[in-house]
């Protein structure tokens, strides 16, 4: 694989893994299986019917629980134990049989990078739930789907404009993440003036 290749996949499966990590690991193993793309040997593993059959009944239970409010988000928190460490794994692994630095490497930045996209999505969908209409809830899921299945697609065979589009993802996510702590945090402290157990700071 040529080097542009081996990021795209690399950088690619941990940036997904971050949003929607079963739909990353059955597109990943039916792509290995039907032929579109030869994964590299640590990662052949996705193809195995019975890992594609996991992915495939977490993924749909996914797919419910992340257009119910409030239900994503809860979601969401069980998930960062498991999106961020199976981020930093599939990147090492995506990175083919290197060195072990080069592969612990691929593991932080992919670690890294996973967390960061999980952060913007479950910050983003926390923000979305203060909506009591269903439409804009459904919208974001639908749509966070549709970006991972495209951005995989584009990862495994368009691998230059993907690492394109992810060093601008990379930049708006690092100007966007501060500015949604910031709301996020303003959101909680009216919900603790609602109950009683704090004051808000002017």
């Amino acid at each position: 694989m040529e080097a542009a290749s081996i990021i795209a996949l690399t950088m690619g499966v941990a940036w997904a893994s971050g949003i929607n990590l079963y739909a990353t690991l059955f597109m990943l193993g039916y792509m290995g299986t039907t032929g579109n793309i030869v994964l590299p040997a640590e990662l052949a593993v996705l193809s195995n019917p019975m890992v594609m059959v996991a992915a495939g009944v977490m993924y749909c239970i996914e797919f419910f629980a992340d257009k119910i409010p409030g239900l994503d988000s809860a979601w969401d928190a069980i998930h960062t134990f498991i999106r961020i460490p199976a981020g930093a794994m599939l990147a090492a692994s995506a990175v083919g049989d290197v060195t072990p630095a080069v592969a612990l490497t691929s593991a932080l930045l992919g670690g890294t990078l996973a967390a960061g996209s999980h952060a913007t999505k479950a910050g983003t969908r926390l923000l979305i739930n203060t909506s009591p209409e269903p439409v804009t809830n459904w919208t974001a899921s639908i749509s966070e789907d549709l970006l991972v299945i495209g951005g995989l697609w584009a990862a495994l065979h368009h691998p230059v404009l993907f690492i394109i589009g992810l060093i601008i993802f990379i930049a708006v996510m690092i100007w966007f993440l501060p500015r949604l702590w910031r709301l996020i945090k303003r959101l909680l402290q009216h919900i603790g003036s609602w109950l009683g157990l704090s004051q808000i700071k002017p």
